[in-house]
């Protein structure tokens, strides 16, 4: 088992730290919420003081931040990458925009450390119950030595390339959940309002060309699927200001690649519309909202 210093618990990382734990590795956590760390602390591991103190003598350093800025004010800033052993690995699953990554896995090689970035898929629900998905960028080696940990945390563990790469891979995966929940809403609206019932709308699609992950598990109407977030007010399961995020993130990856991304920008512009709305802690399928407000 493994020493793991873990830096970032909100409402992914709390689960992913605590999967760790259930699994018999050793944590030290640290989080700027002090109710965060207590919370994982409760499952036995030990609250840092600060993120140099959780990165000092493990074997890994786990980061779950919400932006670029973040990663590299811990990483670089706060100087959890001098604080390191020789050894150590450095892993972060935020997600980030490509160009932060990169920069990190760059700092790391420097100083001589090991790097991957290992973004993730799956919700707060995958989190919980360690069956997320993670795409990792980095050297195979890097790969090979995270993937026991990352085990304990999710079910499928992609190497999608060298550095950045698992970031590139995230976004696009997300640019594509976007899109696909803002046509899925379209389509409700559209139906339902010409007359054709909400269930059998969906026994139609979910069985057709039209069926998707975001239809069968982000169904933006109550009732057709039982686990859709529309059943439960919206709570969410991925937070729509986190998709607009996401979709920003895919803009500047499309900038990068000098590819044209018109759906991708329609999409978020319509998330931003949304969340101008007040609808931004809503989950992802609330789009819904934005095409028809009352919707029930």
């Amino acid at each position: 088992m493994a020493d793991i210093g873990f830096i970032g618990l909100g409402n992914m990382g709390a689960h992913m730290a605590r999967n760790l734990i259930k699994a018999g590795h050793s944590l030290k956590v640290f989080d700027l919420n002090e109710d965060a760390m207590q919370y994982v602390a409760q499952s036995g591991a030990k609250a840092a003081a600060s993120a140099r103190e959780a990165a000092s003598d493990v074997d890994f350093v786990v980061t779950m931040l919400p932006v670029g800025a973040n990663v590299r004010s811990v990483l670089v800033d706060d100087g959890v990458i001098d604080a390191v052993r020789a050894d150590t690995l450095l892993i972060d699953s935020s997600t980030i925009d490509v160009e932060t990554a990169r920069a990190m896995h760059e700092a790391a090689g420097e100083a001589g450390y090991l790097f991957l970035d290992a973004p993730v898929s799956g919700g707060v629900g995958g989190a919980e119950a360690a069956t997320l998905t993670f795409m990792c960028g980095g050297e195979q080696k890097a790969f090979a030595k995270a993937r026991p940990i990352l085990e304990a945390m999710g079910r499928n563990i992609v190497h999608c390339g060298g550095p950045g790469q698992g970031q590139v891979a995230k976004i696009c995966n997300n640019m594509v959940a976007g899109i696909t929940a803002l046509a899925v809403s379209e389509a409700f609206v559209i139906g339902e309002t010409l007359g054709v019932d909400r269930h059998t709308l969906y026994n139609v699609m979910s069985t057709s060309s039209a069926n998707s992950f975001v239809l069968s598990a982000m169904c933006p109407v109550a009732g057709p699927s039982e686990k859709a977030p529309a059943n439960n007010g919206y709570k969410p399961g991925f937070a729509a200001k986190l998709m607009l995020k996401d979709l920003k993130l895919a803009e500047q990856a499309a900038i990068m690649a000098n590819a044209a991304s018109p759906l991708g920008g329609v999409a978020a512009s319509a998330f931003e519309m949304h969340i101008a709305h007040g609808n931004g802690d809503l989950d992802t399928s609330s789009i819904i909202k934005l095409i028809k407000p009352d919707i029930k």
